[in-house]
């Protein structure tokens, strides 16, 4: 977290009557721990780093290792641009333990330079239909040229799924069981 907001040295859950919140510590100027501010009093994008962190690298109960898979919405959201670049570095952190899989509309977040174009996917929906898949060679090429980079391609609408994909089969895409709705 001081990565992402310099002073912040320590984050700690407190009970506030029968609920509970966080609270940040924080050092003041001369560096020593004095400031200390409850959830409601700091920044949404301050919140919003702390919970992407927490996601990525929680743990499991006890012996268990935590999830497998993270999934976070646009988490440049509310965020200056370096606490942007602090959260893909976690982000590359965390996948030695699990894999994440990160959306987003930022042009500046796939424009950072660690991310290759083989870990985009594009996403498309037409007539009805969402295709996701790995970017057509269209994409692919000119990435690979340096003639545009990923956030170019997304802000001319051009980041687009590969063709060559074809349709799921709608029974292959049954999340919680293939039971009628109740």
């Amino acid at each position: 977290m001081a990565q992402v907001v310099p002073g912040i040295r320590g984050v700690n859950a407190i009970p506030l009557g029968p609920r509970e919140t966080i609270e940040f510590w924080q050092e003041d100027a001369r560096g020593e721990l004095q400031w200390r501010f409850l959830a409601a009093n700091m920044s949404d994008g301050t919140l919003r780093a702390l919970g992407v962190l927490v996601a990525l690298f929680q743990n499991g109960k006890e012996d268990q290792a935590g999830p497998t898979l993270v999934g976070i919405e646009e988490p440049e959201t509310a965020l200056h641009p370096a606490a942007a670049g602090v959260l893909i570095d976690s982000m590359r952190d965390a996948i030695s333990m699990r894999q994440v899989l990160v959306t987003s509309h930022s042009p500046e977040l796939l424009d950072n330079p660690s991310i290759a174009g083989s870990e985009i996917l594009a996403v498309v929906a037409e007539g009805g239909d969402t295709r996701v898949g790995r970017l057509d060679e269209a994409g692919r090429s000119v990435l690979k040229d340096h003639l545009f980079t990923a956030g170019d391609l997304l802000r001319m609408n051009q980041l687009r799924p590969d063709p060559a994909i074809g349709a799921l089969d709608p029974d292959d895409l049954q999340l919680f069981g293939t039971g009628a709705p109740a």
